[in-house]
């Protein structure tokens, strides 16, 4: 058991080292964000998404804060599944950029859609969270 112990204490300082504690923030807030929209939880994504929201969707449609909540809580754009493969952020005191990978699996008006994206991703803090303040994917091969 202490050998278990002493090799997870040796691999940890490698675990995550390209991006420092204060990123994995950012990336922790954000798979919350996901977690919220497979869950149609409006009210918890409500609270990571800013007030001055632009969502661009990679399909070219454009929202803002009301109208991306009102698409997921009608069941007009339902994410089934959605996955990070990578992610890089860039901190700017309280703002943060984010470029990444993810692919998403969902319905928009009933139709299924299976897709895998380069996001930008905007962040500003608010209080303990970090907001979505603006969203641009497009797909990938």
């Amino acid at each position: 058991m202490r050998c278990w112990i002493f090799a997870l204490l040796l691999l940890t300082p490698f675990a995550g080292s390209t991006q420092s504690s204060k990123n994995l923030a950012v990336l922790q807030d954000e798979l919350q964000r996901f977690e919220a929209m497979t869950r149609r939880d409006t009210a918890a994504l409500a609270q990571w998404l800013s007030e001055e929201l632009v969502y661009r969707h990679s399909n070219g449609l454009l929202e803002d804060k009301r109208r991306h909540l009102e698409a997921i809580a009608s069941g007009a754009l339902v994410y089934e599944h959605i996955a990070r493969d990578s992610a890089q952020v860039h901190r700017y005191r309280r703002m943060a950029v984010v470029n990444g990978i993810v692919r998403v699996r969902g319905q928009w008006q009933q139709v299924p859609f299976e897709v895998q994206l380069s996001y930008l991703a905007v962040y500003r803090k608010k209080g303990a969270r970090w907001q979505l303040l603006r969203w641009q994917s497009t797909r990938l091969p």
